[in-house]
């Protein structure tokens, strides 16, 4: 027994380790990455069958030898660096990079905001309530095919906050990820979507096909007829249909961007070109942005076998323009829709300075604001959880879309809402 507890050590403190230093090679990405994700957005979950697990080794005879208590001293090393892991989750860092108003800086030199004690309903997966969710709406059906979507929306005259249901809600439309081969519209978004319909919006969790049955760009065409879609029938729910923003994470925030930026281009509605593509905001989670050009890694994403093989089915080396096409960057201009990018420091899968990036180069180019959100501490997917720090992300992106709402409401020129740069901290940013 005391070999087993000091396998237990060993392996807890190793796994503590990697939530606060995942590893980024090829060999490890998928395992450092999960038992990153795992610790860091469970780290109350963990600490509780740790400290479970150590116990009981301890109490049939983990101690009896060197090994054992060598074990003990790793496993409570591993669970400290868990328990640090929580305490930076509770106070959650928001890192804003922008030019102009003196800053408070971190200690590797970049501008900090605390988002402070934001007030949210809790979070959960399953429906709310006050919430209703109609599920598998039909958007699109073609043949055989029949993509659906489910539908999120305040269950009865007033919301959470109280008001009146009267006239039309803003439409919230969400992508799922899944490296555009997996993922479904009942896995993701859903902590989102149920506050958002308690603060008023009506919320669509969109599927579309997947890879590598799909090619690009079929997955963008299919939520391009979604937003047609909405245009037509979000009356029929209860929403504005001059009013639609769009958000998801990884492959959906990848997408989240393209559908934003490449409004009625007629190559990605192919059919429905004269269609009315156009969305009023995208909040994009971690996700994609340059596919045709080396940056976060030491070569292009696009040179590698998902995307050669199973998603675009091209090769890199001869079809570069095919993978600039599917690059929300090449699609910057200067009429495009507010932006609210969100990304993790510790995201192993695509690097935070794939963020910056086009953040970066959107600032650069476009009329509208850019606000740019780096959790610190946060890994790929973190908000797939209803945790803390989710917690206080969506209440952060739901004061951002409420104030894009108000000034299309007030026909104003989209501008950093004042609720956001007070929830983030001072000064205001743009």
């Amino acid at each position: 027994m005391p070999y087993v507890l000091l396998a237990l050590g060993l392996l807890f403190a190793l796994t503590a380790a990697n939530a606060h230093a995942p590893r980024r090679s090829p060999l490890l990405l998928a395992g450092s990455f999960f038992a990153g994700w795992l610790t860091i957005e469970l780290a109350p979950h963990v600490l509780v069958a740790w400290a479970a697990a150590t116990a009981l080794a301890a109490a049939f005879g983990g101690l009896d030898g060197w090994a054992g208590w060598a074990g003990l001293v790793l496993a409570l090393l591993g669970m400290a660096g868990v328990a640090a892991t929580l305490a930076a989750s509770r106070r959650t860092v928001v890192t804003l990079r922008e030019s102009g108003a003196p800053l408070d800086l971190d200690p590797e030199g970049a501008p900090r905001y605390p988002l402070g004690h934001l007030i949210v309903p809790p979070l959960c997966l399953v429906p709310r309530r006050g919430v209703k969710v109609e599920r598998n709406i039909v958007y699109r059906e073609e043949g055989r095919l029949r993509l659906k979507v489910d539908v999120f929306r305040p269950d009865g005259e007033r919301d959470a906050a109280g008001r009146t249901g009267g006239g039309l809600r803003p439409g919230l439309m969400q992508i799922h990820g899944g490296a555009w081969v997996i993922g479904d519209k009942r896995e993701q978004g859903l902590p989102l979507l149920n506050h958002m319909a308690l603060q008023g919006w009506v919320g669509f969790n969109v599927n579309y096909r997947l890879s590598p049955r799909a090619t690009w760009p079929d997955h963008l065409v299919d939520l391009k007829h979604f937003v047609a879609w909405y245009k037509e029938h979000a009356e029929e729910y209860g929403a504005d249909p001059d009013f639609l923003c769009v958000t998801g994470g990884s492959a959906g925030g990848h997408l989240t961007a393209m559908v934003a930026l490449t409004a009625n281009v007629p190559e990605f509605q192919p059919g429905f070109e004269d269609a009315d593509t156009t969305v009023q905001g995208a909040v994009p989670f971690y996700g994609v942005y340059n596919f045709f050009e080396p940056g976060p890694w030491p070569r292009p994403m696009g040179d590698t076998r998902l995307l050669e093989r199973m998603v675009v089915k091209r090769p890199f080396a001869e079809d570069r323009e095919a993978y600039a096409k599917a690059s929300p960057v090449t699609y910057i201009r200067e009429d495009a829709p507010p932006f609210f990018v969100i990304h993790g420091s510790r995201d192993s899968l695509i690097p935070a300075a794939e963020a910056r990036r086009f953040v970066e180069r959107l600032r650069e180019v476009s009329d509208s604001p850019v606000l740019y959100a780096e959790m610190k501490g946060a890994q790929h997917a973190f908000d797939v959880f209803p945790s803390y720090r989710t917690a206080r992300v969506i209440e952060g992106v739901e004061r951002y879309l409420t104030g894009l709402h108000r000034q299309y409401r007030q026909g104003r020129a989209p501008e950093v809402p004042g609720e956001v740069t007070r929830s983030l901290g001072e000064p205001t940013v743009g």
